[in-house]
């Protein structure tokens, strides 16, 4: 097949969003929005290294050296990290299954892409705040200001609910129910919803702060200073200030690394040193299965400090167990 008979991408690819993961898979705005990020780009890639612009690029143009290539520049100059990586060589192979069931002819290609193995990455513990780390970041905000009141409102709950950062800048104030017991409706990954339970600290700043919010023209939880819903970024960034802030009377946070998902490790971690089951953290968190949620178990130190306070020491005699009941005693002897 030659370059003049190989299919434009652009049509390929609007029918991939629009008919394959909006209407035959209803694919999450999550999911969405992470695909549309990897074409964008690998699409801006191949303008740079190739000079082909995205209107006039075709399937031939996106062949496995380049999408090699591509995934090489995320980690080298992106600075992206393997899990990274993979997941935009997911939505790559999506989209090339789609091709082969659309355009025939790129069957060859499609199979040559879609055999480009996922990359191992190391492992590492999860990294959590300490609660005076966590009570040092929430005390920073000033609450004298509109920023301020948002911004600590915005910590504590996701501190308290362990929120993914897409749940927290999509939240709408309908989706926080005050009552006996108040509540957040969450939407996570594969459109499951869940109700994660509010401490009363945090419903009364939640109710103080969405009274102030009333007269806006808004119905985001958490807005930026336009009026429109916080990013990704925006909350890194407030985060980042708040760091900056605590570090000065909390000098453990200036050795950490602390993203906004770090807040979410620090809440099941803290559930599980409080004794909180692992399925009931699972839920919480909205994990498909416990066997995500058993990381905590393995990074948190305290909870196998305890348990190796159950096990005595290597080369010391353990006590012989006697009997401190009659009844037992008597059946010991049977």
């Amino acid at each position: 097949m030659t370059d003049t008979l190989s299919p434009l991408v652009g049509p390929l690819l609007q029918t991939f969003f629009i008919e394959h993961l909006l209407t035959h898979k209803r694919a999450s705005p999550q999911t969405i929005a992470s695909y549309r990020d990897t074409f964008r780009l690998l699409l801006q890639f191949v303008l740079v290294r190739r000079s082909i612009a995205p209107a006039t690029s075709r399937v031939n143009d996106l062949d496995v050296t380049t999408i090699l290539a591509f995934l090489d520049s995320l980690e080298q100059e992106r600075h992206n990290c393997v899990r990274s990586r993979n997941a935009r060589l997911a939505a790559i192979r999506s989209f090339y299954r789609w091709v082969a069931l659309k355009e025939p002819a790129c069957v060859g290609l499609a199979t040559q892409i879609l055999a480009i193995p996922a990359k191992r990455a190391d492992r590492r513990l999860v990294s959590a705040l300490s609660r005076p780390e966590v009570e040092a970041l929430l005390d920073t905000p000033d609450l004298a200001t509109w920023q301020g009141r948002r911004d600590h409102a915005l910590l504590l709950t996701l501190y308290n609910s362990g929120a993914r950062v897409s749940e927290i800048t999509t939240l709408q104030c309908h989706q926080v129910h005050f009552g006996t017991t108040s509540f957040l409706n969450l939407t996570g990954k594969g459109r499951k919803e869940r109700n994660v339970p509010l401490w009363a600290k945090t419903a009364r700043v939640l109710k103080t702060w969405f009274h102030e919010l009333a007269a806006a023209p808004t119905n985001t939880a958490f807005p930026s200073a336009r009026g429109r819903p916080l990013s990704r970024n925006g909350v890194d960034y407030i985060l980042k200030q708040a760091i900056i802030r605590a570090a000065i009377n909390c000098p453990s946070l200036r050795d950490k690394r602390i993203t906004p998902h770090t807040w979410r490790h620090t809440t099941a971690t803290h559930l599980l040193q409080s004794g909180v089951d692992i399925s009931v953290i699972a839920l919480w968190l909205g994990h498909e299965s416990t066997e995500t949620t058993h990381i905590y178990i393995e990074a948190d130190l305290a909870t196998k400090e305890r348990a190796l306070e159950k096990l005595a020491p290597a080369g010391q005699s353990v006590p012989k167990y006697k009997a401190n009941d009659a009844v037992m005693a008597f059946l010991e002897t049977l």
